[in-house]
């Protein structure tokens, strides 16, 4: 949106001319307030429509990309900013961040769903996927649902990066996905047995619908197989699936939180940290340990079963 672009650039001279901004900070500056435009156009929204909830959904768009903390409240920071000078300006009617929190971020606490909700999710989407009684348009729907839910929790990928995957990705037989992720790497990821039935019956109605014509995405739209499946959908429908499944918080699952039950019942199961990092594709170890906070147990169990020095243990042995 020209307009979004044109009052932000107004915001980035008054810094330069007026505060005297030093190049590196301007730099940092619109890197951030880049990020925040290209969100307003992805979800078509002018500075002047942003509310309050729509300022949340960023933050929580960011929160989903795996941007460090302190990345996170700096891009915060530069919204808050460019809505109080629109205001001040009287170019703006109000600032949708007056009633934001102050980001206060150590490393909070993803939301994780146990395994027996996680199960409750999926069992809902197989079920709807496996009713013929709906018409082959929506069956075709609730299999790329469950075939997208599975997908997630068998592999931990991001939601863009499962979004952003060929129709070509998942052929026959595939046990293992090719995965671009941040920076442009690629990565192998597992798929189980259910992930691999689940995609081949949404790919078989997928055909049967749009008369075997080609998608160039995995996951697309079922009337138009050209589109790709998009972000707001996805959300859309893995909240219905956590309403129809009966979880306590609905309102909190989001294809992100697969990513997180995934990542925290495999390390519950054992699974290194290294290992971890790798399948989640994290830039660093540090990201990943957030896991071990989530599942202190297992760190109590580790400790208590192999400590030379435990009494239990040493006996046993």
């Amino acid at each position: 949106m020209r307009t979004n672009q044109r009052l932000a650039q107004l915001w980035l001279d008054a810094l330069a001319s007026e505060l005297g901004a030093s190049a590196g900070t301007l730099a940092t500056y619109t890197d951030d307030l880049n990020c925040y435009l290209s969100w307003l156009e992805e979800n078509s929204f002018g500075l002047d429509e942003v509310g309050l909830e729509q300022i949340r959904d960023y933050v929580a768009a960011l929160d989903e990309r795996d941007y460090a903390g302190s990345t996170i409240a700096r891009r915060i920071t530069v919204a808050r900013g460019l809505h109080k000078f629109l205001i001040a300006e009287e170019l703006g009617s109000r600032d949708p961040t007056a009633h934001l929190a102050a980001m206060k971020r150590s490393r909070k606490l993803p939301f994780v769903l146990s395994i027996a909700e996680t199960e409750a999710l999926l069992e809902t989407a197989h079920k709807l996927a496996a009713d013929p009684s709906v018409g082959l348009y929506r069956q075709a729907g609730y299999a790329r649902r469950a075939a997208l839910f599975e997908t997630l929790y068998a592999s931990g990928m991001r939601i863009s990066e499962a979004l952003s995957l060929p129709s070509d990705a998942a052929p026959a037989g595939t046990c293992m996905l090719l995965v671009r992720g941040k920076g442009d790497k690629q990565r192998l990821v597992p798929l189980h047995e259910r992930a691999i039935a689940a995609l081949a019956l949404w790919q078989r109605l997928a055909g049967a619908y749009s008369g075997g014509a080609p998608s160039p995405w995995l996951f697309h739209s079922v009337r138009n197989g050209a589109r790709a499946l998009t972000r707001q959908a996805a959300l859309l429908e893995i909240k219905e699936a956590a309403v129809a499944a009966g979880l306590s918080s609905p309102e909190r699952v989001s294809p992100h939180v697969l990513r997180h039950a995934f990542a925290t019942h495999m390390h519950s199961g054992g699974t290194d940290l290294r290992v971890l990092q790798e399948l989640l594709g994290h830039a660093g170890i540090e990201t990943t340990q957030i896991y071990t906070h989530l599942d202190p147990s297992r760190l109590h169990h580790m400790v208590r079963d192999l400590h030379p020095l435990n009494v239990e243990s040493t006996s046993a042995a």
